[in-house]
């Protein structure tokens, strides 16, 4: 059983007194984020995302621990998907010590499906347009190797091209941006990388330390 940051254990009873609160349609999670690829050490209505004890970190932990976020103690109400696609409406609390620096995170991830049928329904009859999501897009990987492929699919995505067709410039962009989003604090995530954009693990080493020396 993996050892709990002492500063973290007395988090784990307001885990079970939020999902009491909150009910079976609120999953509440605790972090750990001083292991990536083991970051989930207490959870409780765990069917909202498929995840289980030792679930690794998400892409918004790997942003704030990349340097985002820095001014702010928490951020609320932004979107989370599940590994299976379910929509949920997120909230993470940023769990500090006694230096500031951020060592755990408490989310709450509330399953929506049932409002957001209602919120079809009555835009069906009263011509509602839809809301759009301003804040950034949380995704629940139930392991360390989908946190890196969700990340890389998400910024593929953005970018509307295909590793096959993409310039050196193009693939510098995206392992840019992969950097940004922190991806590369994951274990093996330089490899993931390489195969999907189909150059050298040593290939992207050189485009990292050429984007570092410019920032």
């Amino acid at each position: 059983m993996r050892l709990i940051n002492d500063y973290l254990k007395k988090y784990i009873p307001l885990v079970d007194f939020l999902a009491e609160v909150f009910g079976d349609d609120a999953e509440v999670v605790l972090q750990d984020v001083s292991d990536f690829n083991n970051s989930v050490v207490s959870i409780r209505n765990n069917h909202i995302s498929g995840r289980k004890l030792g679930a690794p970190a998400t892409n918004l932990v790997l942003k704030v621990m990349n340097g985002n976020f820095t001014d702010k103690n928490y951020v609320t109400n932004y979107r989370g998907v599940s590994a299976a696609g379910k929509i949920v409406r997120s909230s993470t609390y940023f769990i500090k010590d006694d230096k500031n620096v951020v060592i755990g995170m408490l989310c709450i991830n509330i399953d929506i499906d049932k409002f957001v049928q209602l919120k079809n329904h009555l835009d069906a009859i009263l011509k509602i347009p839809e809301a759009i999501f301003e804040k950034p897009t949380e995704k629940f990987s139930v392991s360390a190797d989908g946190l890196a492929s969700d990340s890389i699919e998400t910024i593929l995505e953005e970018s509307g091209i295909s590793p096959e067709r993409m310039s050196q410039e193009e693939k510098m962009d995206v392992v840019n941006k992969l950097d940004k989003n922190g991806v590369f604090l994951v274990k093996g995530s330089i490899y993931k990388v390489a195969s999907v954009l189909n150059v050298s693990n040593a290939t992207i080493y050189r485009y990292l330390s050429k984007i570092r020396r410019e920032v």
